[in-house]
């Protein structure tokens, strides 16, 4: 008995010691880049300043960090320490690509030793296991060489030892597809779209109450091509004819709310709010969750055939209203709303505004077998049907084919919606465009506070337009910029924004 209690004390004790050392909190660092906004020329180092974070103490244990290029093959490894209380983090790239860094902190004693360490632990943990209880040391001869500590056990990964995970550009403007887009692209989609202008739209709109003041909402239905779009339609209560947003929706399966459409229409807007699916708006349910791999193998089944259809005819739709102006069509999404807006400009040259888009997604579904982490709808890379099949739906193929002014977000550390991909489409767009880089940013629902960028900007274009004014886009991210030989003094005069053309 008393054996056993002193075991079991002896046990507990060293878990105890072992969970102390993982439940310790992870260091505060602060990460300063290089360049404010994350953004390198070819040949210049990318990197970060670290130092603990304002009114903490150093950390005594040691931080290793991975650099990835395009979050998929690693470029540098390394490890540091902050008992000087100052490291950093770089590396130079001669090629285009961005940069994503993970950077973990190794607590506890176990990290810190070596393989003749271990092995005195060990020796010596056997011998007062022994000796603290007689009957395990038949046991532990039975195992003479299994070790009771390990080199690769590290204590602080029961309490994630993940610190930072950092994201930089270099030379995005040089980024150029993975992949070319199918010989047959562009008469394959004019064959589906001559299909869809066979189908009459035969528009029904049900009047809906709304809460918010000054404005008229419908429950809208229109007949597609072997589907139907619907959402919620709102405009002014007011007469007169007004500038239209069409707003496409986010990936998943989930009921529409109306506010979405009715706030916009109380600034101006006659307001298309379309549903991805072939859904009544309030319904979140009726499409499975895996719904990207329904038809994934041919380009005649895939799920999002009916899905870009759908959202040309909501265009189309719009564009027939008397209550539209006859000047303005924007297109507005995020994420999957991001991929149909990009698509649906593509597909209607000349009949759009704007577009102004948050981190799309769809782009470089190829991408995995490019050395490029492809991100959502992760269509399969180890099938060769769905990857031809993807270049039919990929953003990146439509993007040469916008005539509209862009405005689109990416998140540097974003593995949803992969930056490679969003910064390689919007450099296929002829049509001026403006970059709004989010360093700091994963996907706009992981990290919505790094959203503000996008926000204020996207706000400050619809405002213009909505009022009768036009966007321009700030194209200073298009620039070329100094090579890492270049004199000082040029470095300088291009500023911390210039990145390679």
């Amino acid at each position: 008995m008393i054996k056993s209690i002193t075991r079991g004390l002896l046990i507990a004790c060293t878990l105890a010691a072992f969970a102390g050392a993982a439940a310790a909190p992870r260091p505060q660092l602060t990460f300063t880049p290089f360049h404010a906004d994350g953004i390198y020329g070819l040949g210049q180092e990318a990197g970060w300043t670290v130092t603990p974070a304002p009114g903490t103490v150093p950390p005594k244990g040691r931080f290793s960090y991975t650099i990835r290029s395009n979050d998929l093959d690693v470029v540098r490894t390394g490890s540091f320490d902050l008992r000087s209380g100052k490291a950093t983090i770089g590396t130079r790239l001669e090629a285009p690509a961005m940069l994503y860094v993970t950077v973990d902190y190794k607590a506890g004693f176990a990290p810190s030793l070596s393989p003749a360490e271990y092995s005195q632990v060990n020796r010596a943990l056997k011998a007062l296991l022994e000796k603290t209880d007689p009957a395990l040391k038949p046991v532990l001869a039975k195992y003479p060489h299994y070790p009771l500590v390990r080199p690769s056990f590290s204590f602080a990964s029961f309490a994630g030892n993940r610190v930072a995970t950092l994201g930089a550009a270099v030379a995005p403007a040089l980024l150029k597809p993975s992949v070319a887009a199918p010989a047959d692209f562009d008469s394959f989609w004019a064959g589906e779209l001559a299909k869809l202008r066979r189908v009459p739209i035969d528009p029904v709109l049900t009047p809906m109450p709304t809460s918010q003041a000054g404005v008229r909402l419908f429950r809208v239905r229109l007949d597609s091509a072997g589907s139907h779009v619907q959402g919620y339609l709102a405009m002014p209560d007011r007469r007169g004819r007004f500038p239209a947003l069409i707003i496409y929706q986010w990936a998943g399966v989930y009921p529409l709310q109306t506010a979405w459409a009715t706030d916009r229409a109380a600034e101006g807007w006659l307001t298309l709010d379309v549903d991805s699916h072939d859904l009544p708006p309030d319904r979140g349910t009726g499409v499975p969750d895996d719904y990207p791999t329904i038809g994934d193998t041919r380009r005649d089944t895939s799920y999002f055939l009916d899905m870009y259809l759908r959202d040309t005819r909501a265009l189309q739709y719009i564009r027939s209203s008397p209550r539209w102006n006859g000047r303005t069509v924007v297109l507005l999404g995020t994420s999957m709303g991001g991929q149909q807006s990009l698509v649906t400009a593509g597909l209607n040259p000349g009949k759009v505004t704007a577009v102004l888009v948050d981190e799309p997604s769809g782009a470089d579904t190829n991408g995995d077998l490019h050395g490029r982490r492809a991100g959502y709808p992760n269509w399969d890379s180890h099938d060769p049907r769905i990857m031809r099949t993807a270049l039919y739906f990929d953003t990146v193929n439509f993007a040469p084919r916008i005539t509209a002014p862009v405005l689109m977000a990416m998140g540097f550390i974003d593995t949803t919606a992969p930056p490679v991909g969003i910064w390689t489409e919007l450099d296929e767009i002829p049509a001026p465009k403006e970059a709004v880089p989010m360093i700091d940013s994963a996907h706009n629902n992981i990290t919505p506070q790094e959203q503000g960028a996008w926000l204020a900007r996207c706000e400050e274009v619809l405002a213009t337009i909505v009022h009768g004014g036009r966007f321009v886009p700030d194209q200073a991210l298009r620039r070329p910029a100094p090579s890492a030989g270049a004199p000082e003094a040029a470095r300088r005069a291009h500023g911390a924004s210039a990145v390679g053309e």
